[in-house]
């Protein structure tokens, strides 16, 4: 009897001690470190840490001073930078300040320079010969004709489409089409299927995009297989992406324009094929499993065999109307 309240007083004392312990105890927070360090090529990691400290968190904190006390706020969304998906973009190896004002490393940052211009791709990309083969000047010129460019007064930037934090040029290769597929997509949908980010720019109503397209037949499979621009842009083969959005009206709507040898696909999304598997205007079957364009997996050796086998059946029958020709003709010869 002694023996089992003897243990039942142990176990909870025990109890309350490792309780007490768990609300007591705040571990330290980690410094946060790349996730691949085989790969984290920018040197300028530890300045950049200034900047991250706070905009790499939901939260930042600060010491009022006058008070003695520290305040802590949630990071405004819009100024939240994610570090691991900074340091997998295309600027990882830049430091913030380099295109955000040297004054930003005072704190707290003074307030007008929430004003501070943004750089544009032609700030750092135009008229320079490393990035020639990217044709910058010619998206450009592409992009002044689009849509796009008509909101430029209501605050459209080159911003809005390509984060330059997180923006992976690399994602587009010819080894996973699915995923270019996904990669470009999430930028329209990022605006067109958020409404509160689409009235940043338009005062029109929400837009029910499935809705919208229910006149496409097997809609989700379209989706999947191909990009908003292959219907919403004019092709350019000379340029990476098509930058000439187009009105809606202006969309494609005959399934000939994809569904066809002269696909316009060819020009947009499979050109990140190499040119040898887009030959005939057809990949000959390698990209069976990706794609949903009809004769996309046409086979070139089939295709000679295919005829073959056609001239044999028609020389078959020649020979054959050829023999009963003779054979006819003997017969009225003996009559």
């Amino acid at each position: 009897m002694y023996f089992k309240i003897l243990r039942t007083t142990i176990m909870v004392l025990v109890s309350f001690i490792l309780t007490s312990t768990s609300f007591a105890f705040k571990p330290k927070k980690e410094e946060w470190r790349p996730a691949d360090t085989a790969n984290f090529v920018s040197k300028f990691y530890k300045e950049n840490e200034g900047c991250f400290k706070c905009h790499g968190e939901k939260y930042y904190e600060y010491i009022n001073e006058a008070q003695g006390t520290t305040i802590r706020h949630n990071m405004y969304v819009e100024r939240f930078v994610d570090r691991d998906l900074f340091y997998k973009s295309n600027h990882k190896s830049f430091k913030c300040t380099d295109c955000h004002s040297e004054e930003y490393k005072k704190f707290p940052h003074a307030g007008e320079l929430r004003m501070e211009s943004m750089y544009g791709c032609l700030d750092c990309h135009g008229n320079d010969d490393k990035y020639a083969k990217y044709h910058f000047e010619e998206i450009d010129a592409e992009y002044q004709q689009s849509t796009h460019f008509k909101m430029e007064k209501e605050g459209f930037t080159c911003w809005k489409c390509h984060n330059p934090h997180t923006y992976q040029i690399s994602i587009r290769n010819t080894e996973n089409l699915t995923k270019t597929i996904a990669y470009d997509n999430a930028i329209c949908l990022n605006c067109h299927s958020d409404f509160d980010r689409y009235q940043l720019l338009s005062d029109k109503k929400e837009i029910n995009l499935i809705k919208k397209h229910e006149w496409l037949p097997n809609q989700a499979a379209h989706f999947q297989s191909v990009r908003c621009i292959e219907c919403h842009s004019k092709a350019n083969d000379s340029i990476l992406v098509n930058h000439l959005l187009m009105p809606k009206d202006s969309a494609v709507r005959k399934c000939n324009e994809c569904h066809s040898q002269n696909s316009i696909l060819m020009a947009s999304l499979y050109k990140f094929k190499s040119k040898e598997r887009r030959k005939d205007g057809f990949f000959n079957g390698v990209i069976l499993n990706e794609s949903y364009v009809i004769g996309a997996n046409r086979n070139e050796y089939l295709n000679s065999f295919s005829l073959l086998i056609l001239f044999g059946v028609i020389g078959v029958i020649c020979v054959h109307v050829f023999f009963r020709i003779i054979k006819v003709n003997q017969k009225e010869d003996e009559s």
